[in-house]
């Protein structure tokens, strides 16, 4: 899935990612069969460094989330996208995520099966009606629920849904049986990765698959992020709740499949009617936008998952009124597909040339190749022309691989 992105400037994020992690992510990416996917150590962080991949080359566009979410793992890629996570930290814990859930699937072993043509209640049911180790493990759409458990405990639950109505039933292929009890003993070690992470708080809101609740402040994300092992992931809820979500967006920001990140661009045109929505899911795949389409009627979404899909979504953010009338009545929402980001080549600290120090510099026009400034000696040049709007990051800020530093305006 990694191909088409090698040439792309934005696959430098594998080498970062590679070396937060210690492993081999281009090989993953590149060389990896469907074997090795399949198992959780390698599936986590390679659909992770996927999504991030992707949103490097959103930002680079100067296109920002009005607000996040993810579903299951895709959530911590929700999170480096709003800036409650650095892209090291979200690498590092997904890195553990992945290993502590490998070791509790080996320990317990488990399967997950898509049931499709009942609703939630429906679904639990069922589960009550094996009275076995099975649960639902995630609520993906009106008709479409997951659930995990041991085989036979699943096989059980199944048979109690077909005689509740069920059309039909899809395996899922994982590795064990996921937002379940079966992972309880990955708790631990997840725990100790979370404490070991800086949580800040998001520059817009994310809604957490655990209570499909918006949430913006950095405290409740650690106790977040570990009740989602355990917990089903509300993805339905959760696309309703971003559908009601308004949202003023903050400076720029950094980061398929039922492990996805999927930013929503509001519009605020209360006349706009159907549509008003555009949602974006940033991944390998488009499992999740299918699911939003069904969830959300009438509104856009869109899957970016190769290079050529970014001319798509300049063309859906450029030709979407609601987002035109939102864009126009906020200054700086960054919505404009004339604005582009300059981001950090590495992670250190920031320095501005002299000129782009000083507020009066905004304004000034800028050619391509021109220095902003430096991240320790590596210079931080623009590949963009246009004209300074301002800059991201504070002289002496420490900043991290692909963190937008300044915002232009392309002639």
């Amino acid at each position: 899935m990694g191909q088409p992105w090698k040439d792309h400037p934005s696959w430098d994020v594998v080498s970062d990612a590679s070396e937060v992690a210690g492993r081999d992510v281009a090989h993953l990416l590149l060389d990896a069969g469907p074997d090795e996917l399949t198992e959780t150590r390698n599936a986590q962080l390679a659909t992770l460094t996927f999504s991030l991949i992707v949103l490097d080359a959103v930002e680079r566009l100067g296109i920002e989330p009005t607000a996040c979410a993810g579903h299951s793992l895709g959530e911590y890629s929700a999170l480096v996208a709003a800036g409650a996570l650095s892209f090291d930290d979200g690498v590092a814990i997904v890195t553990e995520r992945g290993e502590a859930m490998q070791a509790a699937a080996d320990h317990r072993p488990g399967t997950m099966k898509l049931i499709l043509g009942l609703d939630d209640d429906s679904v639990d049911m069922a589960c009550y009606r094996a009275d076995a180790e099975v649960w639902p493990a995630n609520y993906n759409a009106p008709d479409q629920v997951a659930i995990a458990g041991d085989h036979d405990s699943v096989d059980a639950a199944l048979d109690e849904a077909f005689a509740l109505g069920a059309q039909r039933v899809v395996s899922v292929p994982v590795g064990g049986a996921f937002h379940t009890p079966f992972m309880v003993s990955a708790r631990p070690r997840l725990r100790k990765a979370l404490r070991a992470a800086t949580f800040r708080e998001p520059e817009v809101a994310v809604v957490a698959n655990v209570d499909a609740l918006a949430h913006k402040t950095a405290e409740d994300w650690q106790a977040l992020s570990s009740a989602q092992l355990c917990s089903p992931v509300r993805w339905r809820q959760s696309i309703l709740r971003l559908a009601g979500l308004r949202h003023t967006p903050g400076r720029a920001t950094s980061t398929t499949s039922p492990t996805s990140h999927l930013p929503v661009l509001n519009g605020d045109a209360h006349d706009s009617g159907e549509g008003e929505h555009l949602f974006i899911e940033l991944g390998s795949g488009g499992v999740l936008t299918g699911l939003t389409r069904r969830i959300v009627p009438g509104a856009t979404a869109l899957s970016v998952a190769t290079p050529s899909d970014l001319d798509l979504l300049v063309e859906a953010i450029s030709g979407h009124s609601a987002l035109h009338t939102y864009a126009a009545s906020h200054h700086g929402e960054h919505l404009y597909v004339s604005e582009r980001m300059v981001i950090s080549p590495c992670a250190g600290v920031f320095q501005p040339t002299g000129a782009c120090a000083a507020a009066a510099a905004e304004g000034e026009t800028i050619e391509v190749g021109t220095v902003l400034g430096h991240v320790g000696d590596v210079e931080v040049r623009s590949p963009f022309a246009g004209w300074l709007m301002g800059m991201l990051a504070l002289p002496g800020e420490r900043v991290q691989s692909s963190q937008p530093v300044a915002w232009l305006r392309a002639g």
